[in-house]
């Protein structure tokens, strides 16, 4: 499967996907989630596909939300919130499939991983990351509130005095302080990333899928019984959040490239 926004490659039993917007880091849009979507679904169907690997084109992993994108569609005269609107329904429909997916998914974080990024790394199994990539949760630095899954796939991973710390402060980090904090379990370095994203899931792909599936099950019933509901407050709040003046400031700032002036409205 080739599409201009998604990659999808299959061999050896290990399906991966590639985000591919590099020009702005594999950011956002509505075209990348379908896309995004169309290969998760693919992969979940595919029955000689036994582990996925997500990772993003050129430099970066995924830079969250095109906030660019959203403050063109704004300055043609459309509502701010109508761009997340209609983004989420398939960022949330690729989260969810990814952890009901009875598979192993491998996160390859080659580079630079905010907002959204970050919570698609989240919703996979395992998470390796390149020494030099570079993480910020960036929602609220714009006036936003999480999603994809954010607050119920990253918070358990690092805590909720850390989870609360990068949505109130919000630090830039790399990959050595995400592994310190549990975001990931491996780094290495930058050249590697992918062929050790290909290692693990040829062991995986090889190794007893059934028990595999079982176990993330379990896992998801465990610790994620409620995300499906949990998405749905998430888009709740964001799309409310891109009504206000501060998200307006915040976007308007960012393509800017100003520090934002927010009104608390």
């Amino acid at each position: 499967m080739t599409d201009s926004a998604v990659r999808l490659d299959v061999a050896d039993g290990v399906a991966t996907i590639t985000l591919n917007r590099p020009d702005v880091l594999n950011a956002l849009d509505r075209a990348l989630g379908v896309a995004l979507v169309g290969a998760v679904a693919a992969c979940a169907e595919d029955r000689s596909v036994r582990a996925v690997i997500l990772t993003g084109a050129g430099r970066g992993f995924c830079a969250g939300g095109d906030i660019k994108a959203a403050w063109e569609y704004h300055q043609a005269g459309n509502p701010l919130h109508h761009y997340f609107r209609d983004v989420i329904v398939y960022l949330h429909r690729a989260i969810l499939d990814m952890r009901r997916m009875p598979k192993p998914i491998i996160a390859a974080i080659n580079g630079s991983a905010g907002g959204a990024g970050i919570s698609l790394a989240g919703a996979c199994d395992l998470r390796i990351a390149a020494e030099g990539a570079k993480f910020r949760q960036a929602y609220t630095a714009l006036g936003l509130t999480p999603d994809g899954g954010w607050t119920a796939l990253v918070a358990p991973l690092i805590g909720a005095a850390k989870a609360m710390e990068l949505l109130l402060l919000d630090p830039k980090f790399d990959a050595a302080q995400a592994a310190a904090m549990g975001l990931v379990h491996e780094v290495v370095p930058d050249d590697a990333v992918m062929a050790r994203a290909r290692s693990v899931a040829a062991r995986l792909a090889n190794g007893p899928t059934t028990a595999y599936a079982g176990a993330k099950a379990l896992i998801n019933a465990a610790l994620y019984p409620d995300l499906a509901a949990q998405l749905e407050r998430e888009r709740t709040h964001i799309i409310a959040q891109a009504r206000t003046a501060d998200f307006a400031e915040g976007a308007c700032a960012f393509v800017e490239k100003r520090l934002p002036h927010f009104p608390g409205v």
